[in-house]
């Protein structure tokens, strides 16, 4: 098979083995799949691929998966918005829901709504019947959010928005001591990205007062029993919104596969609005 390869930190696209697929394993004729920010993290040698998978090869979504993990593509998505779909939603999905507990009536807020995870993010939110804040910093993007269900603002200031009983945090850490402000009464805070760093001094005081949580969560290490769980919630809570329309992949870009390099690229010059996507 061709695919996208990482040769000294730089991506190329090389010739490689067959995979074989191993018990419980399914083969995948793979059509599109979407770039992820683990990409670019393991071509930097700080996000190292799980035993079993090729430490060379970078890409969340596709090639062998086990049966358990696998999900069928509604035949209302379109090739290029499935590429994109399995990691950016399952990921938010997770992440509210089943991390945060997140519930009809309540108030969300996501940072860093643009991306991937973001727009699932918000839409998923806004079909469970949350009220849904995101912080957009590009203001040419803030009606495009607007329109999948959230109230769109600048980052600045976001902490005199709330209260908001669960905050999805894309950005890192230096939205950590206004997400205290921001929070409610009993509120969660779920890390699931660090682009803006990593480390951060917070007031346990303001935590202790609101009674809230902060924890953080990955998708990638996790055992086959998660992943197959996480697989099965999303085939029964976030499917059905493909099909009756209510949710949507919003492709910034594709590319094929022979402009991986470029792909990359242009996923990480930022700007985008929802998924870079290779087709083949």
């Amino acid at each position: 098979m061709r695919a996208v390869t990482i040769r000294e930190k730089s991506i190329v696209v090389e010739e490689h083995p067959d995979p074989v697929p191993g018990t419980g394993d399914i083969l995948v004729r793979v059509r599109a799949a979407g770039l992820n920010g683990a990409d670019v993290m393991q071509r930097k040698g700080a996000y190292p691929a799980p035993p079993g998978s090729p430490a060379d090869i970078p890409g969340l979504e596709l090639a062998v998966v086990h049966e358990r993990a696998a999900m069928p593509v509604p035949d209302e998505v379109e090739w290029e918005a499935a590429g994109g779909l399995p990691e950016a939603f399952t990921t938010a999905h997770d992440a509210v829901f089943t991390q945060a507990g997140l519930t009809a009536g309540e108030r969300l807020l996501v940072h860093g709504a643009a991306g991937g995870v973001g727009t699932a993010a918000v839409q998923l939110g806004t079909m469970a019947g949350a009220r849904v804040t995101a912080t957009v910093r590009d203001e040419t993007k803030r009606d495009a959010i607007a329109a999948l269900g959230a109230n769109a603002i600048p980052p600045d200031g976001f902490d005199e928005a709330g209260p908001f009983d669960v905050i999805l945090e894309l950005v890192g850490a230096p939205n950590l001591a206004g997400n205290l402000t921001a929070l409610a009464t009993g509120g969660r805070v779920c890390i699931i990205g660090v682009g803006a760093g990593a480390r951060t001094e917070i007031d346990l005081l303001a935590l202790m007062g609101k009674r809230g949580r902060i924890h953080g969560s990955t998708l990638r290490a996790r055992a086959l029993e998660d992943k197959a769980a996480a697989a099965r919630l999303v085939e029964k809570a976030v499917l059905p919104g493909f099909v009756s329309g209510a949710l949507s992949v919003p492709v910034a870009a594709t590319f094929g596969l022979d402009e991986a390099a470029e792909a990359y690229a242009r996923f990480e010059g930022g700007g985008k609005l929802g998924k870079i996507v290779l087709v083949l």
